[in-house]
């Protein structure tokens, strides 16, 4: 089968492909990322927890705008991404929506 449905791709030929492109360009700055490399428990601290670490590791990365557009794009509502709580990131949104 060539996944095609009726003359339209399916899932299985041409958009899987490109979701599977995607997906390795989206893996790629995450394995570039410093957050990768340490606790994870510091980029997701307790409610009312300090941000400090996490904020402060995501100033030195090479991927911060990578993160915090992805962040932003799935709406992600927890931890720090791109260096900024999920708090600051909606505050963004505001901002530039």
């Amino acid at each position: 089968m060539d996944g095609r449905i009726d003359g339209v791709t399916s899932r299985g030929g041409a958009a899987a492909a490109l979701d599977d492109l995607f997906g390795a360009v989206e893996q790629e700055w995450q394995d570039q990322a410093l957050c990768a490399q340490t606790d994870p428990e510091a980029f997701f601290p307790e409610k009312g927890g300090s941000t400090r670490e996490a904020k402060r590791i995501c100033q030195a990365c090479p991927v911060r705008d990578d993160c915090l557009e992805y962040a932003l794009e799935h709406d992600e509502r927890f931890g720090i991404w791109g260096g900024l709580s999920d708090r600051e990131r909606r505050r963004l949104k505001r901002q530039i929506g």
